[in-house]
């Protein structure tokens, strides 16, 4: 079985496939911080916390997950309007609906998802859709595949929770690089991905380069230091304390260095912490999803 890939700070919103032959093609959306501990949930039944939709219905698996919402009120939003298609004003004017007799109901949601994808403001965050189970895997037609800089993966996953970064660490005033003030603040002050750049300065600055006229969120631009291309969701995974890409680059050294072949030692580190669902606000609400405010709200996270 292929190693899960850890991805820390983790908001996903999942696509479950009932393989129970009484109830088989039905399918379940919802949104998590851990995948694996909420898919045995779902086969477990309402009293280990899975869902009154899935219970004793299952066994269910979680054939795909789309993550890299920058919050879990993104997530949420999304998870509604992909499971309310023809309700959410977002996706009205598409008029989506099941083709009867010719479009399974996996088929319709797999297909809700491709123009979810490319309308606003999902089109540009910085998200992943990752298969998990290859039996059930499908390429996306060509005129419905989501924007360049979207991922398209396959491979389980496990998430891993952010140790909360403290201001007292943050005393000494940095100068922006780009407009020369004072960085006076921890959660206003971005780097480059390239280990080699000496970049440091305000989101602010560096989101204002990024951008062109008409755009609120920034999807990617290269560095004014190393003119290294850059996706606005990695910069900002990293000011986050997400360090996927500081390990990534260690490991790529270490095995530059191996010239004798030996066996790399495993990674090390686990997520022992179990983040419960429980803490998470949900609601099933339109006004929720609909709100003028969201487009607003994907903005402040990712600016």
């Amino acid at each position: 079985m292929d190693q899960p890939e850890i991805i820390e700070d983790f908001y996903g919103v999942y696509l479950l496939y009932c393989i129970n032959p009484k109830f088989k093609g039905r399918t379940y959306i919802g949104y998590t911080r851990d995948p694996n501990r909420r898919i045995k949930q779902h086969n477990r039944g309402t009293w280990a916390g899975g869902a009154y939709r899935t219970s004793n219905k299952g066994p269910w698996k979680m054939v795909m997950i789309v993550h890299g919402f920058p919050n879990n009120i993104s997530a949420l939003r999304f998870e509604w309007a992909w499971q309310n298609p023809t309700t959410t004003i977002r996706l009205q004017h598409l008029n989506l609906k099941r083709i009867p007799r010719k479009e399974t109901e996996f088929k319709f949601k797999l297909r809700v998802l491709t123009e979810m994808l490319r309308v606003g403001p999902w089109c540009r965050l910085p998200l992943s859709i990752r298969w998990l189970e290859k039996d059930f895997f499908e390429e996306f037609e060509p005129e419905r595949r989501p924007p360049k800089h979207m991922t398209i993966c396959n491979g389980p996953v496990k998430s891993r929770n952010l140790k909360k970064q403290s201001e007292e660490q943050f005393s000494i005033q940095i100068e922006c690089f780009i407009c020369s003030q004072y960085i006076t603040e921890l959660n206003t002050k971005i780097t480059c991905l390239n280990p080699d750049c000496e970049l440091v300065c305000h989101i602010t600055c560096l989101a204002e380069l990024f951008l062109t006229p008409g755009e609120y969120v920034p999807i990617e631009g290269q560095c004014p230091f190393c003119d290294v291309k850059l996706k606005w969701g990695d910069l900002i995974r990293k000011m986050n304390g997400c360090t996927e890409h500081d390990k990534r680059k260690e490991q790529l050294d270490e095995d530059s260095e191996k010239d004798d072949g030996s066996n790399a030692e495993s990674d090390k580190g686990d997520n022992d912490d179990d983040d419960d669902d429980a803490d998470i606000v949900c609601t099933q609400d339109r006004g929720f999803v609909d709100n003028p405010s969201w487009f607003l709200d994907c903005n402040e996270d990712l600016l």
